[in-house]
């Protein structure tokens, strides 16, 4: 995970992006646009049509919304394995009623 957070961070300096563009709420705000490009490969379709006609572009959203997540945890100073790790760990510490 620390190498994708890396090769992320590397990407973006090629581009110049990395001061101008990658900040916690800049990327909060483009994480949950990309998570609204995923939602419309469902709109108005069951599951089984909706990953039969849009599986490809389904899988490009999904990126695109870890790709800003890992840059958002990068922004914040973090590791996402030890982020993630953490809450999962927490995870299995709370119930949740039915």
């Amino acid at each position: 995970m620390r190498e994708l957070q890396d090769e992320i961070t590397s990407f973006l300096k090629e581009r110049n992006w990395l001061d101008q563009y990658n900040h916690p709420k800049d990327l909060a705000l483009s994480l949950s646009l990309e998570a609204a490009e995923l939602l419309e490969c469902f709109q108005w379709k069951t599951d089984e049509v909706a990953v039969e006609e849009n599986r490809e572009e389904m899988l490009k959203e999904v990126a695109d919304v870890m790709i800003y997540a890992l840059q958002l945890v990068e922004s914040l100073g973090a590791d996402a394995e030890e982020v993630i790790r953490l809450k999962l760990a927490e995870n299995r510490t709370r119930t949740w009623s039915k």
